[in-house]
């Protein structure tokens, strides 16, 4: 099994957003992840649309895969997120993440988050990356 498969399965089944948010991983690659989810009543803000909080997981979720893909621990640094439109309830979206750049300590992301085939958010984030095995126990 691919080291890409192998992050994105542990990150699905130990991250427990995942199930809060009741998300799934469509597909993983090195340096790209898409994730999915339905939007919930438990989603929902106070205004009656889907939180903020929430589209920002999703991104981030993908963000973990598509940046811990080649196997060596990566963390987020900078994370941010521009919303160009409200997702509801019932909505499906989707987050694809790809990798921008990468050096030896420092990885870059975007992760487009999408409904019906349309933006309605773009998150970008930095990582550094440290010099062990993503499954390495943290000291």
């Amino acid at each position: 099994m691919e080291i890409y498969r192998e992050v994105a399965d542990y990150i699905f089944k130990n991250d427990k957003l995942f199930d809060f948010l009741e998300a799934g991983v469509v597909e993983a690659s090195y340096g790209r992840a898409t994730v999915e989810m339905v939007v919930l009543e438990r989603h929902l803000n106070a205004a009656g649309v889907c939180q903020g909080g929430v589209i920002f997981t999703l991104a981030d979720l993908a963000f973990a895969i598509a940046s811990n893909s080649y196997g060596k621990l990566a963390l987020a640094i900078d994370s941010s997120i521009r919303y160009m439109k409200s997702a509801f309830l019932g909505d499906k979206l989707i987050a694809k993440a790809f990798e921008l750049g990468r050096t030896n300590k420092l990885g870059f992301y975007r992760v487009d988050i999408e409904r019906d085939g349309e933006k309605i958010a773009f998150f970008e984030g930095t990582v550094f990356i440290f010099d062990r095995s993503f499954f390495e126990a943290p000291k």
